[in-house]
């Protein structure tokens, strides 16, 4: 029997033999693992209708076991016996109930295949992306999105807030970005915002499934929105041959000053980078983004400003990535900011094309330089809102199509030459919103390969195609069990389990 197991933990011994779980299945918490107790009684009663009730004391033979661990991390041990035991800090038993919950197999009655499991992850971030500048994304559909990632042992959710588009967060200093520009998104489709108590609540729910919060104030460019709140900030859209090219051939208008941008097109937008006003907004923004951000990421954007002069864009980044350190923050930018002397400690995210392109590598490679690090996040392989193959219904083609295959077999460490592997902190997956409007469309694009990228930031090196393939396709089931939906690639054996 192949386990269905994903991502693939780095030690897994199985024995013959199942444990079954009845209605006298207790679950037994040892050492004030009594959160966790609580997520997993949550997790058996949505997955499987039992509700075992939750006891301090010895455990009998049919009990799970959950006991916190004094260390602190990521890792767990799973061992099932007469009993099933889960141990961990607490992220560690998160992610242990995780894994228990893919183990768990209905037949006469639910029962869980004896095993011994030691995980823990190849990378410290593993990260999800979601766009809700070009189209507004509720927060209950930002919850489902941390649902389903979490389950795959996710651990960051990077927010895109902000875009020509529109500005998704509400800033007391500045509420005049809200009020006019947050009115629109792309194609005309209802706008929106978060209240500061929307995104407190998606920090609390992110941080109950161990997923920190990370969002980005996207700048210098991707700023049109600035300019209908505070024109006086931005300056008048930029158009060179690539950009008018651009907007042809999507069929869309150009971005006129002072109205809303309602097309995908980017490259075009940029603050006043040299006056003292624009960065005494930059100020209030960030310092409000940062206080309301319990986590120690502050994305500040840095991509796609193709307007922009080099001197004034490297200018910017300098002072910008300094401005967030100031706040406490460990600033995070799109890997082209690595173009100027970014404050020590900058993380870069790496989008370019697993055979990078032009200046890319060198940009990443200076991250490490000053003492930072590199997300990889390489649009052909990674990019969630890439289509599947030509004829697929949602989704772009810009970066690459993305079967299943290519978002599995690609290898963070063999990307940027000269990149050390230590510098590599994660692995991050970005789904843009141009295509998509509700939560059935987001389902189509991750399933199943958030589950790829998943095993990528996960599992240890060396991974394999042909086995991912049998242990995805038992993963079907239960994603549909959870109302989870997605696309089946016909190449995978979708069996129930």
């Amino acid at each position: 029997m192949v386990l269905p197991l994903v991502p693939q933990p780095a030690s897994v011994t199985e024995s013959p033999g199942v444990l079954a779980l009845t209605g006298t299945t207790r679950i037994v918490v040892e050492n004030e693992a009594d959160a966790a107790a609580s997520v997993l009684a949550d997790m058996l009663a949505d997955r499987t209708g039992l509700r075992p009730s939750v006891v301090a004391g010895n455990a009998e033979p049919g009990d799970i076991v959950v006991r916190r661990t004094a260390r602190q991390g990521e890792d767990y041990t799973l061992r099932v016996g007469d009993t099933v035991r889960i141990e961990g800090a607490e992220a560690g038993l998160f992610y242990g109930i995780q894994t228990l919950r893919q183990l768990l197999v209905e037949d006469d009655a639910w029962t869980v295949p004896a095993v011994e499991i030691a995980d823990a992850p190849r990378y410290s971030y593993r990260g999800v992306m979601v766009d809700a500048a070009r189209t507004f994304l509720p927060v209950d559909t930002v919850k489902a999105v941390i649902d389903r990632a979490s389950s795959l042992k996710f651990n960051r959710l990077h927010l895109h807030l902000t875009d020509d588009q529109g500005w998704r967060l509400h800033i007391d200093s500045r509420p005049l970005l809200t009020e006019r520009g947050a009115t629109t998104a792309v194609f005309g489709r209802p706008g929106g915002f978060y209240t500061k108590d929307d995104f407190r609540e998606i920090v609390r729910y992110a941080a109950a499934h161990r997923m920190t919060v990370v969002p980005e104030i996207d700048l210098p460019g991707h700023t049109h929105a600035i300019g209908l709140a505070y024109p006086e900030l931005v300056e008048a859209p930029v158009m060179n041959d690539g950009l008018l090219a651009q907007a042809e051939s999507l069929g869309q208008d150009l971005p006129v000053a002072g109205e809303p941008y309602t097309g995908w097109g980017v490259g075009h937008s940029s603050v006043k980078i040299r006056d003292e006003a624009t960065w005494e907004f930059v100020r209030d923004v960030l310092t409000e983004v940062a206080e309301l951000t319990p986590g120690p990421y502050l994305h500040v954007g840095g991509d796609e400003c193709l307007g922009t002069p080099q001197d004034e864009f490297d200018a910017f980044i300098e002072r910008v990535t300094a401005l967030t350190t100031e706040l406490g923050k460990t600033p995070i930018t799109w890997h082209e900011a690595g173009s100027a002397h970014v404050a020590e400690g900058t993380i870069g995210q790496y989008w370019g094309s697993t055979a990078p392109a032009g200046t890319h590598a060198d940009e990443a490679r200076r991250f490490a330089e000053r003492g930072g690090s590199v997300i990889m996040s390489p649009s052909n392989t990674a990019y969630l809102d890439q289509k599947y193959d030509a004829d697929f219904p949602l989704g772009l083609a810009w970066a690459a199509l993305i079967d299943l295959e290519t978002a599995y077999t690609w290898e963070p460490e063999d990307i940027v030459d000269g990149l050390p592997v230590e510098a590599i902190a994660g692995v991050e997956s970005p789904l843009w919103s141009e295509t998509i409007e509700t939560l059935e469309d987001i389902d189509q694009l991750l399933f199943p390969r958030l589950a790829a990228i998943a095993e990528v930031a996960w599992s240890p090196r060396g991974r394999d195609w042909d086995a991912f393939r049998t242990r995805v396709g038992s993963l079907g089931g239960i994603w549909d069990a959870a109302g989870w939906g997605g696309h089946r690639p016909a190449e995978i054996d979708w069996s129930a389990r």
